[in-house]
């Protein structure tokens, strides 16, 4: 083993979220000694060469010294929806700060917000952004910020861009709204069954982060990098879910599910009174837009592309939100 002193070292900020837990998980296990900055005590047990850090966000020193000598800094930090307009440039900001002290080169999952309800099918960084609400126009903002402190020489980042996250834990679509129903036999989908979607594998996502950090000093000052993940229609991934669900014994064998849609119009009106419904019904156009991330220059910055396979994805996804066990195939093969 590599001693921990020689190791290069990483801070995720915001280690305790989903991306976060699987950003630390990827860095450590690619060889970095991690700093993992939480609020609290982590949510899970932290990797063998990652350490907690409990500094606050907005403690500049005070993380920095935790963090002394980070070659870069993941920037894994995400306020509640509704509290984007108040909070999300505000925390960002702390985290830049951050990276500037270190000198570290600062990573941010991005997005595709960035492009409104007008985007093309296929977004790649020569995309104009054009955001048509108003977490998009923060997401643009956010970048303008990054691309400019790079012209000055200031702070040097890296922009991994990707779609919707699933896997590695609850807190998505995938849980919240598409497969909640999924023991009664029940799928939900937000969308029409024809219109492509961009999805993310958390796993492989940050594994895409740690081989980025590792050419970090290689590359632009500024680099937008889309992540190209699984672009699936609707019916693509419900079919998904389905032949996981299966395998993994939740649905019989050859009984598909039943399907059903979100009550967009409900939440409109139940978006007059209830905040976060409102934020919901404000991205929807998501669900309605085609669109897909190439992921060209990515390929190009690390020399691959971390890319599970759906199905294989689909299964880790379902078994870590408690669905089935890993032993129900070899069951159901002893049963047949």
């Amino acid at each position: 083993m590599t001693p921990i002193e020689s190791k290069p070292i990483a801070l995720v900020l915001g280690a305790n979220g989903r991306f976060g837990a699987a950003a630390v998980r990827a860095l450590a296990a690619a060889g970095w000694a991690v700093r993992a900055q939480v609020r609290r005590a982590p949510a899970q047990a932290l990797p063998a060469g990652a350490t907690a850090v409990a500094a606050a966000l907005d403690d500049t020193a005070g993380l920095a010294a935790a963090a002394a000598g980070a070659r870069v800094v993941v920037y894994a930090v995400n306020p509640l929806y509704t509290q984007w307009p108040t909070q999300a440039l505000p925390m960002f900001r702390h985290g830049v700060a951050v990276a500037q002290r270190l000198g570290a080169v600062f990573m941010l999952p991005g997005n595709v917000y960035n492009f409104g309800a007008g985007m093309p099918s296929v977004l790649s960084e020569r995309t104009p952004q054009q955001p048509t609400t108003p977490k998009g126009r923060i997401r643009v903002q956010m970048e303008s910020e990054l691309r400019a402190l790079a012209e000055r020489g200031a702070l040097r980042s890296i922009v991994i861009r990707a779609g919707d996250f699933f896997g590695a834990g609850t807190g998505s679509w995938i849980d919240l709204v598409i497969v909640k129903s999924l023991r009664q036999g029940k799928l939900v989908y937000p969308g029409a069954a024809d219109v492509s979607h961009a999805w993310a594998y958390l796993p492989d996502l940050a594994r895409a982060f740690a081989l980025a950090a590792s050419r970090a000093q290689e590359l632009p000052a500024f680099a937008d990098l889309p992540f190209a993940g699984h672009t699936l229609t609707g019916a693509e991934l419900l079919d998904a879910i389905e032949r996981a669900a299966m395998s993994l014994g939740v649905l019989p064998r050859g009984v598909r599910a039943r399907r059903g849609g979100v009550p967009w119009l409900l939440f409109r009106l139940g978006g007059l009174v209830v905040p976060m419904l409102r934020e919901i019904v404000e991205m929807s156009y998501l669900w309605r837009v085609p669109h897909a991330l190439d992921g060209a220059a990515l390929q190009r910055a690390v020399g691959s592309q971390p890319a599970t396979p759906i199905d294989a994805a689909m299964r880790e996804a379902l078994l870590a939100l408690g669905f089935g066990t890993r032993a129900a195939p070899q069951a159901q093969a002893a049963m047949h």
